[in-house]
Parts: structure tokens; sequence; C-alpha cells
């Protein structure tokens, strides 16, 4: 879906058209979740400060995010894919990966499906969708967005290993700002830079995903759709208007923490082994913390003492703590975790694999 949160509270509110509209918390500690193309033109993006957002484009507009109509929507927009097909992986609210191989209403072509999601979905919804179409997932995620916002992508096996070629590599699955940092230090640019450096080269650099990188260059991704993903974890984090200078001022916040996290196990009903936590400092700079236990984690009286101790462990007296957040994990091996539910991210994309 193209910025799919905004676009939803445009539809619903034609007033917003043609402003720079961003969705976020408009505090001196919100962050924009998405923000629409007029707003992107000056330089707005997602996980953006709203602080900054606003200094770079003093007349944007931020409206409150409201989860449960863009989760009905979503909602709307994942029964559109199963008149399709039931191979469906949802990656969050907007973005999804479809194998229309052996599709339900027996198309041929894989565009032609697309084609017909995108015109389903703009008539019952009143929201455009970008597609990528190609023969695995990392050519169908690049397609998409290759020409967005209404875009629609194919890429041809004959015509991959070009397109590839000319790609840029922050384009590439798994390279972040970092990693892309460290791949123009090693003189790689491009897909075709990429393709020209040996596997030994970048697994010495990248460990397994050097592997990764090495295969994507050449156009191979053997993933398939996943229709189940199985949770790994469960937590919760809190971003506070004022930074936490305290011990004291700390543990209270990891005592309603704890009280969420409990909320979220229950719900979900995962159940794990080694609690994290996690510290980002008023600069920015984050760490973790972690410890396991042979036993389940699953009562206050077991996850708030070791949240404590995980926090004694932590220096704070020069830096205060802008945020604290505790994750259950690792399931012990007896478990059947439930499946994972789609996350709430944004400027995300239809995804075909044919």
């Amino acid at each position: 879906m193209d910025a799919f949160f905004v676009s939803v509270e445009e539809r619903d509110d034609p007033s917003l058209v043609g402003l720079p509209v961003a969705v976020g918390f408009d505090g001196p500690r919100g962050v924009v979740s998405t923000a629409n193309y007029v707003a992107r033109r000056y330089g707005v993006h997602s996980a953006q400060a709203i602080a900054t957002a606003h200094r770079l484009c003093p007349g944007l507009v931020v409206v409150d995010p409201h989860f449960d109509k863009y989760k009905a929507v979503s909602m709307q927009i994942r029964d559109i894919f199963a008149d399709y097909t039931d191979l469906i992986e949802p990656l969050s609210l907007d973005e999804a990966y479809l194998d229309v191989t052996d599709n339900k209403p027996g198309i041929e072509l894989a565009v032609d499906i697309a084609r017909q999601i995108k015109r389903r979905i703009k008539a019952e919804t009143r929201l455009t969708a970008s597609a990528g179409v190609s023969y695995c997932k990392f050519l169908a995620k690049v397609a998409s967005d290759y020409r967005k916002p209404d875009g629609l992508c194919t890429v041809h096996p004959d015509r991959a290993l070009d397109f590839i070629a000319g790609l840029k590599i922050e384009r590439f699955w798994g390279v972040g700002e970092k990693t892309a940092t460290r791949m123009h230090a090693l003189g790689i640019h491009t897909g075709a830079d990429l393709r020209a450096r040996p596997l030994s080269l970048l697994t010495a650099h990248f460990g397994k995903m050097g592997g990764v990188f090495y295969n994507f260059a050449r156009g191979i991704d053997e993933r398939p759709v996943v229709t189940e993903w199985v949770r790994k974890s469960a937590g919760c984090e809190r971003t506070y208007a004022h930074d936490l200078t305290t011990q004291a001022a700390a543990i209270i916040e990891l005592n309603h923490i704890v009280d969420e996290l409990l909320h979220r196990l229950e719900r979900s009903g995962f159940q794990g082994t080694t609690l994290t936590l996690k510290v980002k400092f008023h600069d920015f700079v984050q760490i973790t913390r972690s410890f396991t236990q042979t036993e389940v984690l699953n009562t206050k009286e077991q996850i708030l003492p070791m949240a404590k101790q995980l926090l004694r462990e932590v220096d704070f007296s020069q830096r205060p703590i802008r945020l604290l957040g505790l994750t259950v994990s690792n399931p012990p091996h007896n478990a059947a975790s439930p499946p994972q539910q789609p996350t709430l991210f944004d400027d995300d994309n239809l995804l075909l694999q044919p």
C-alpha cells in the first residue's frame, strides 16, 4: 500500500489532501509513523522525530494514529488477496507476499492478477497499492518500490540479472544505513559491483548475510512464501516525555512496563525463558542486557526482580534514559508458540511471486 496510514486519513478527511501530512504523536518525543508524498518532498520520513519533521516542513500537519481503523482496512485487503491464493505471507498491516503460481481464478500471468488486485483495492477501499511481480521474494520486493505510488513493475527472469546490476546497493534487502556504509568502503555501490565480489570477501565482512548478498546479486532467493510465522518474542517499550535521571524513577517505570509485558504475554500466549532490557539514552545510544533462566517467565514475581537486576548493570548517572523496554524471548524447546501477527509498520507494498 502507498503511505498507508496517511492515505486512510486522507480518504476519511478530504481536507488533508494536497497538504504535507504525517501520522504520529505530535509531542516533544513523537515519531513519524508515515508521511504522505507531499511531506516526503521536504525530507519527512518514517521513524523520524516529529520535531525534526516540523523543522524540515514548517507547514506539516500531524494526525494522531488510528490503528483500529488501519487494521480493519488491512483485513479488507487481506480478504481480497484470499480470493486469489491461500499462500499469503503478511509482513505488516499493508505489506504481504503472495504466491500465485496455482491461483484460484486460474489466471495465467501474475501481472494480470496484480492488476486485478490493484483495481479491487481501489474500488473497495478507495486506496492505491503498488505491486511488484517476479519469480522470487527479493525481486518482487524491489519491484514493488520501483514505481510508487500506484505502481506496477514486473521483473522477468530473462531480464533479472540486468535489472539487479543497475540497482543501488541501498535497495537490496538487508542493507541498511550501516551496511551500506560498509559496502561503499569496499567499493560496492550497485548490484554489478556486488556481483563482482567473491563469496569469501562478502562472508568475511558480513558473515552469513554475505552469502545472502552473493545470491541476491545473482538473482537467487529460494525463500518460500510462509503463511504462518512462529512468534519468537513478546515485548513492549516506552519513550518518555522527560528523561529518567534517577534509579527510583526508572524502577517505577519498570513496574509499569512489566505489567504491560505480562498483558502482552497473556494475550499472545507466548512463552519464553530469556528477559531482555532495552535502554536508549538521551543521546540515542542504545544498549541491551539479557538474562536466561530455565523456567518460563510468566509472573511479575519472576520478571520484575530480573528487570531490576538488569537495570542495576546500566550506568545512567551521566546519560539520562529516554526509553525503556522489556522483551521475553527464547521459547522452551517443547513449547508451541502461536503464529506471529503482522506488525504496525507502514510504507510497504503488495508483493507477488508467480
